[in-house]
Parts: C-alpha cells; sequence; structure tokens
C-alpha cells in the first residue's frame, strides 16, 4: 500500500476517486479527475520548501539502491566480502552490463520492513562496508570498468564495534584511493546523503542529486540538537544547512541535478531509474573522452575546489 506524506494527502484523495470511478467503468469521472490530478501535482510539488523536500528524500516507498540495480543492471553478479572481516548488506556491490556495456554499481541500501531494515542496518555501513565498496571499485580499475554509486544513508555507522574496526579510517581511506581510481566514476545521491558515509563513495567525476535528495555534513536533527538544544527546530535547521540539490548547485558542491518525476520516483521507480541510467552513460562517454591524465586532473581540481572563496 502506497504511502502519503502529510502534503501528499489531497493527491492521495483525487487518486482513490480515480480507482472508484475507474473500478466503476465511469470513464468521464477518470478524465476529470486525472487533469485534476495533474493540477494538483503541478501545484503541491511546484512550491515545495526544503523539510519537504527531506522528507521526500526520506520517503517509505522512495526506490533505494537494489531497485534501480535491478532495473537498470542487465546479467548483475553480486561481489561480497571486503575480504577482511565481513561482508556489510548496508552497501551492495554488483558487476553488470547497462545497455550492454560493462559496468560496477555500488550502494548504500536502506531494507523495507523490520526484518531488511536491521539485515541492512538502516543503511548505516561499518568500515568492511566501505572496504568492500574500495575493492569493487579496484576491480574495476583492473578491468577498465566504469563505476555508478548510489548515494543513501544516514551516515556512516557509529557503533562502538565499528569504531574499532576503523570506520574513520575506511572513509579516509575511500576518499584518498577515489581520487586517483583510473576509470570513470560516477556518483548520484538517490535519496539521503549523510556526511562522511555518503562521502565514501561520494568522489566522483561526476556528483549529480535526484530533484528530491539531500547531501549534508550532519542530519537536521543533529543540527537542531546541537546549536538550539531544541530538537524541534528540524525545519529551520533544514533551511539553514542549504542541503538540498538547487542550494549546493549553487554552491558548486555538485555537478547536476537529476529532474526526477516531478511526483517523485517514489510514484515511478521505472522513470527515476532510466534517468538515472541515461545521466551515467552520457557522463561516461563524456569522460571516455578526455585523457587519463586529464580525467585525474579535472577529478584533483574538483575536490581542491570544494570549500573555496574569496574575500
Amino acid at each position: 500500500m502506497a504511502t502519503y506524506l502529510d502534503f501528499e494527502n489531497r493527491i492521495a484523495t483525487i487518486q482513490q476517486d480515480a480507482e472508484s470511478a475507474k473500478a466503476k467503468g465511469d470513464s468521464h469521472a477518470v478524465e476529470i479527475l486525472q487533469k485534476e490530478l495533474e493540477k494538483e501535482v503541478q501545484k503541491t510539488f511546484g512550491s515545495l520548501n526544503d523539510y519537504q523536500k527531506l522528507q521526500l528524500a526520506r520517503h517509505p516507498d522512495r526506490p533505494y539502491a537494489l531497485d534501480y540495480i535491478r532495473l537498470i543492471l542487465e546479467e548483475s553478479y553480486e561481489i561480497h566480502g571486503d575480504r577482511t572481516f565481513r561482508d556489510d548488506p548496508a552497501i551492495i556491490c554488483y558487476l553488470g552490463k547497462i545497455d550492454g556495456k560493462k559496468a560496477i554499481v555500488i550502494g548504500e541500501q536502506k531494507g523495507r520492513g523490520t526484518k531488511n531494515k536491521l539485515k541492512r542496518n538502516f543503511g548505516m555501513p561499518n568500515p568492511e562496508g566501505y572496504r568492500k565498496a574500495l575493492r569493487a571499485v579496484k576491480l574495476a580499475e583492473k578491468f577498465d570498468i566504469p563505476v555508478l554509486m548510489l548515494i543513501d544513508t544516514p551516515g556512516a555507522y557509529p557503533g562502538l564495534g565499528a569504531e574499532e574496526r576503523g570506520q574513520s579510517e575506511a572513509i579516509a581511506r575511500n576518499l584518498f584511493e577515489l581520487s586517483s581510481i583510473k576509470v570513470p566514476l560516477v556518483s548520484v545521491v538517490i535519496g539521503e546523503g549523510g556526511s562522511g558515509g555518503a562521502l565514501a563513495i561520494g568522489v566522483a567525476d561526476r556528483l549529480a542529486m535526484m530533484r528530491y535528495s539531500v547531501f549534508s555534513v550532519i542530519s537536521p536533527e543533529g543540527c537542531s540538537a546541537i546549536l538550539w538544544n531544541d530538537p524541534t527546530k528540524v525545519e529551520q535547521a533544514t533551511k539553514a544547512l542549504k542541503i538540498t540539490p538547487n542550494d549546493l548547485l549553487e554552491h558548486k558542491l555538485v555537478d547536476d541535478v537529476l529532474d526526477e518525476p516531478l511526483i517523485g520516483a517514489h510514484r515511478d521507480k521505472a522513470a527515476a531509474a532510466q534517468i538515472v541510467k541515461s545521466y551515467f552513460l552520457k557522463s561516461v562517454k563524456e569522460i571516455r573522452e578526455l585523457s587519463l591524465d586529464q580525467m585525474l586532473q579535472q577529478r584533483y581540481e574538483k575536490l581542491v575546489g570544494v570549500g573555496a572563496f574569496s574575500e
């Protein structure tokens, strides 16, 4: 059953009325309701505030990494384990083909339902997850295969075991290693990009965000608790953090914003997957036109340009 957010209630009502009219065979009513639905979608989603976009980024029906992989990757084969400690289900790595061309897709997977959420640790990777991702990228480099990385995590897991096994070192190692990998790297924030947990698979030649995604150094809840000692100021914190795609694009922290369906990727997963697929193929084609030295130099300049300012 579909889940609707508070500001989607009117849309839910119209859709339910349309389904009832369709069941009764009233084609005239269906046509009228469909037009009304289109107007309501334009009205509702054309004026979303930052907090509403955050809610959409966390929407329980939003497609996760595994949904995208199943929709765009052919002949897929999962890569398991970091060859050091264990296999971390919060990060998934697949080898396969996109439009007949070899690709490796790495994603952070949140999981649906209590059982899967616990299995995937709510999309919060342990250090072995980041080491598995790096192993997959090294494999891609060995066989000259481009990599697509799908970011969707509230953050790296902050548990005691994760810290004991070197969480910060694993993230830092990925930042260091990915900066010089000799194959095209494309990252897309498909939902929630939280702190270092997102950055660990966010170093790329192209970094894009879906229309209703967020990318932040801290969650708005954490920010409101630290700055104002008041967890109720989440909306204010969301606005102050500038974590939505257009703000980040304006500050040149991301390269592109992908126009997922206006009503949201959670209502049209196939269309959202096609948008990610097209962006990946287009980006790889552009990157392949560069020499290896040019590719690495551009990636380096992009990284050192983050946070640059003038007085």
